[in-house]
């Protein structure tokens, strides 16, 4: 590489961008556009927008740590009260989506476990298969038969069949 340089072909950039100059003595109209569109639109909003965040900052809300207060069951509702019965509802389908969520982890970890092991499988899964058997088991004891229309009354009154049977079965070993 040559060390002198060709300056008419390979010219040096100015070392300063000149200021291009006005032809006109007449204001650009945009500047005051855009001057009354930042004063009168602009500023506003943005404060109130700050004060927005700064206030929620404050007051986090997380949707998905939402606790709800346990409500009476609805056995413990009195005859009539519909707000109770409304609140009993709400209180067991969202029991019912923990209960399905519940059986769907266990069965996840149990496919994890099985895709894991591959051939020994049935050794070294068997917490998993029968934690899985515990709780299908439970599931299907307190939702099972009620099908996509079912609700708290029906599931109540499951509940209460199946415990007069239980009583009926010991009574009649006692005798």
């Amino acid at each position: 590489m040559p060390e002198d340089h060709d300056w008419e072909a390979y010219k040096v950039p100015p070392t300063r961008t000149p200021v291009s100059e006005r032809t006109t003595s007449v204001p650009n109209p945009v500047n005051y556009f855009q001057t009354a569109f930042n004063y009168v639109l602009d500023a506003p909003v943005t404060l109130v927008r700050e004060w927005i965040e700064k206030w929620q900052s404050k007051n986090k809300f997380y949707y998905y740590h939402q606790k709800f207060r346990r409500v009476p069951d609805l056995s413990e509702c009195l005859e009539g009260d519909y707000m109770c019965y409304y609140e009993a509802e709400a209180q067991w389908r969202r029991d019912r989506m923990v209960d399905q969520q519940i059986v769907e982890i266990v069965r996840e970890r149990l496919a994890a476990c099985k895709q894991r092991e591959g051939p020994n499988q049935f050794q070294n899964c068997a917490k998993e298969m029968e934690l899985l058997a515990q709780v299908t088991k439970a599931y299907q004891d307190r939702y099972g038969d009620l099908g996509y229309h079912g609700n708290a009354r029906t599931c109540l009154m499951k509940q209460k069949h199946r415990m007069m049977e239980e009583r009926k079965a010991a009574q009649e070993e006692q005798q």
